[in-house]
């Protein structure tokens, strides 16, 4: 007996779904865990009618991290049949103006302290001795320019949307009013400000588990 699909929902997913150590079990490499993931989707897309998309633009970011990865062909071809690979109507969704003016004021603040790291690694610098030129050793320079790197992406970039693959996911979860899967804190943010329901990556499997067998316990109970 198949169920009418009352938990029937739509999710969208960010490639740090399946990329996530999270959400690996014991000795799990990343290929059995993406395919453990994607027999849930499959499941799920059988008996609860539930589906589970991304944009082309974060399937071609995921495509190719996968790749580096080796993951096999048959994965890519389960990956093809039960994750829906839709555009977002960026023409179409409206986005309240608050969230932009929201995001602008975000990432002058931003610009504000990357520039302040910068400004505290100059003077730093300023301390240290010249170097020999031939070394293959880093010099305390170096090291400061490779700490001033980090800091400085963390201040611009950490918790913040910064591509058009985010963009994508969010204008695609609000197009179909569905819940945003990641692991990503700047995704998670901006699905709040959206008004979006958002799960962390590494509880989407437990999630799916738990659908599937509430179905399976009522269709024994009908038995």
């Amino acid at each position: 007996m198949r169920a009418e699909d009352p938990l029937k929902q739509r999710f969208v997913l960010d490639t740090s779904t399946f990329i996530t150590e999270e959400i690996r079990r014991d000795d799990e490499g990343c290929e059995e865990a993406v395919n453990r993931l994607l027999d849930l989707v499959a499941d799920a897309r059988l008996s609860l009618n539930i589906s589970c998309y991304f944009p082309p633009s974060i399937y071609r970011e995921l495509e190719t991290m996968l790749q580096e990865r080796d993951v096999s062909d048959e994965t890519f071809k389960k990956l093809n049949t039960w994750v829906i690979k839709k555009d977002p109507t960026r023409y179409e969704v409206m986005i309240p103006s608050e969230i932009v003016y929201d995001f602008i004021d975000e990432m002058s603040d931003r610009v504000n302290r990357g520039l302040r790291v910068s400004e505290k690694a100059v003077r730093k610098a300023e301390e240290y001795e010249p170097a020999p030129t031939e070394t293959e050793q880093m010099t305390e320079v170096d090291e400061l320019i490779s700490d001033l790197r980090s800091e400085y992406r963390s201040a611009l970039r950490q918790g913040v949307l910064d591509s058009r693959e985010d963009f994508d996911l969010l204008i695609l979860a609000r197009e179909l009013d569905a819940c945003v899967v990641t692991e990503d804190r700047g995704i998670i943010n901006w699905a709040s400000d959206f008004g979006l329901r958002h799960l962390k990556g590494r509880d989407f499997p437990g999630l799916i588990e738990e659908y599937l067998k509430a179905v399976e316990g009522r269709e024994d109970a009908n038995v």
